[in-house]
C-alpha cells in the first residue's frame, strides 16, 4: 500500500479544521499537511504540518505539491454565498482559479484523489423545492452557486478526460460548534447557539419560515471522508453527489432550543440574504449518493440542538 500524503488547502476554514483533525486521526498527523492563508488555527497547532499557501499562485502551489509528496489534495477555499454577492468578481475568480490550479496540477504530478466541494447553492428558483434529485433543472442565481455549478463540470471533465479521480459533494448548511462559519446564507444556524447561550436572544435574517437543507458538521465531516474512502469504481457521480441531513425552519430551531433554554426568543428582520434562501431548495433527496456508497447520516435537528448547547 502506498503511503498517502494529504494536502489539505483551507484548513482554517469552517470545514477545513475538522476535517484536517479527521484526516490526521485516520493518516497520522505528520501525514495531513494544512495549509491556508490566514493563520493557522488554534485547533490545529502542535496537531501536524502547517503551510502558507496561496492557491491562486499556481507555481508555488505546484512546488508545494512536489516538495511534499502529495498523493491526494483536498480543496477548502472559497468565497461563500452571502459573501461572493457583495464582490462577485473576486468570488468567481477565486473559486474557478483555484479549482482549475488543483486539477492541472493534479493531471500533471498524478495526484491519486481529489476532493472539491460543491452546495446547494448550484440549485435556483426553477430547481424542484421538496426532495430536490441529483438530475434535475440547475439555474443559480449567486456567483458562489454559478461557480460551484461550472466547477461541478469542470471535475467532470478532468475525470472524463484524463481519468484524474475526482470527487465531491453538495453541501447544505454546516452548523459547527468548532469553528466559524465563513459568510454563507445558512450561518444563522451556526449564530442561534451563541445568541441563544449569551444574550438569550437572537435577530434572525431570514423569516421564520424558510426551510433549508443542513447538515451537523461530524455527519459533513463523515460523509466527506467515506466518499473519498469508497472504492473508485463505486463513485458514479462525477459532477457531485447530493448529500442531506435535515431540513429546518428557523422557527424550528429555535423552538428546539427553546427545550434547553426556556427564556429564549428570536425576532425576525430578513435581508439580502433572503432572496438567496427563497432560490434554493428546501429539501434534497440523495438516494443516488445511499445507494453508491453508503451514505447514511448521524443527526436529526433534537440530537444536534443537544449537542450543540453541551459542546458551547
Amino acid at each position: 500500500m502506498i503511503k498517502e500524503k494529504i494536502l489539505v488547502i483551507g484548513a482554517s476554514g469552517q470545514i477545513g479544521v475538522e476535517l484536517t483533525l479527521a484526516l490526521r486521526n485516520i493518516y497520522g498527523n505528520a501525514n495531513v499537511v494544512a495549509s491556508d492563508l490566514r493563520e493557522e488555527n488554534e485547533l490545529l497547532k502542535g496537531t501536524g504540518p502547517y503551510v502558507s499557501l496561496d492557491v491562486m499562485n499556481k507555481e508555488m502551489l505546484h512546488v508545494q505539491v512536489i516538495r511534499q509528496n502529495v498523493t491526494q489534495i483536498y480543496l477548502l477555499a472559497a468565497i461563500l454565498s452571502a459573501t461572493g454577492e457583495k464582490n462577485p468578481n473576486l468570488a468567481w475568480s477565486l473559486n474557478m482559479q483555484s479549482l482549475l490550479n488543483v486539477l492541472d496540477i493534479s493531471k500533471e504530478e498524478k495526484i491519486h484523489k481529489v476532493y472539491w466541494p460543491s452546495s446547494i447553492a448550484v440549485f435556483g428558483p426553477t430547481s424542484p423545492k421538496q426532495n430536490c434529485p441529483q438530475q434535475t433543472i440547475i439555474e443559480p442565481i449567486t456567483v458562489y452557486g454559478i461557480s460551484k455549478y461550472a466547477g461541478e463540470f469542470w471535475c467532470n471533465y478532468y475525470h472524463q478526460r484524463w481519468g484524474l479521480d475526482v470527487r465531491s459533494i453538495r453541501y447544505p448548511g454546516l452548523i459547527s460548534y468548532k469553528s466559524a462559519p465563513g459568510g454563507g446564507t445558512t450561518d444563522y444556524a451556526v449564530e442561534i447557539f451563541h445568541e441563544a447561550l449569551e444574550e438569550k436572544k437572537y435577530e434572525c435574517f431570514l423569516q421564520e419560515d424558510t426551510y433549508l437543507p443542513m447538515m451537523y458538521m461530524p455527519d459533513a465531516i463523515k460523509a466527506t471522508i467515506e466518499l473519498m474512502e469508497a472504492p473508485e469504481k463505486k463513485i458514479k457521480i462525477r459532477t457531485s453527489y447530493n448529500i442531506s441531513g435535515m431540513s429546518f425552519s428557523p422557527k424550528e430551531i429555535a423552538a428546539e432550543i427553546k427545550k434547553h433554554i426556556p427564556e429564549f426568543t428570536v425576532s425576525y428582520k430578513s435581508d439580502y440574504r433572503q432572496q438567496i434562501a427563497n432560490s434554493w431548495p428546501q429539501s434534497i433527496d440523495d438516494t443516488v449518493a445511499r445507494n453508491d456508497w453508503g451514505w447514511k447520516e448521524d443527526y436529526d435537528l433534537p440530537a444536534m440542538t443537544t449537542d450543540m448547547l453541551e459542546n458551547l
